[in-house]
């Protein structure tokens, strides 16, 4: 099995909700992705996939949906305010945890039928998450 990763980093805020600790707050991050793509073959090029690819398929759906934006869960009642002050935010089925934006990236790529395996999101630089396919 042959395997490439892309790293691909953004900004994001997010709060979680029914959480005890410090991350109940409103916050930011400097997060990274790793995305983990695998085939068993190589493409006539020798490649799995172009990383050029990945990044314009991928990088430029975080730019234009979570770059510098607020994750928040449907549920959370500062969507009302954010949406009235026309603030950037993502609505996500969940609490914004590091392994829901994992996932929401994995689904994501796989939506557009790319052969991801592994999405890790780095929240910060030694606390990560990983969403892999079933």
């Amino acid at each position: 099995m042959y395997a490439v990763t892309k790293e691909i980093y953004f900004c994001y805020g997010h709060r979680l909700l029914n959480y005890d600790g410090a991350c109940r707050h409103l916050h930011g991050h400097n997060g990274k992705i790793e995305v983990e793509l695998s085939n068993d073959r190589l493409d006539e090029r020798g490649m799995v996939i172009d990383f050029g690819y990945i990044g314009k398929v991928i990088k430029e759906w975080i730019d234009r949906t979570l770059d510098h934006t607020m994750l928040l869960s449907k549920d959370d009642p500062l969507l009302a305010v954010l949406k009235e002050r026309k603030e950037r935010f993502f609505v996500m089925d969940s609490n914004p945890t590091a392994e829901s934006i994992a996932k929401l990236i994995y689904d994501y790529a796989r939506s557009q039928n790319l052969p991801v395996t592994r999405v890790t999101l780095w929240e910060t630089e030694n606390s990560y998450a990983t969403y892999r396919g079933t």
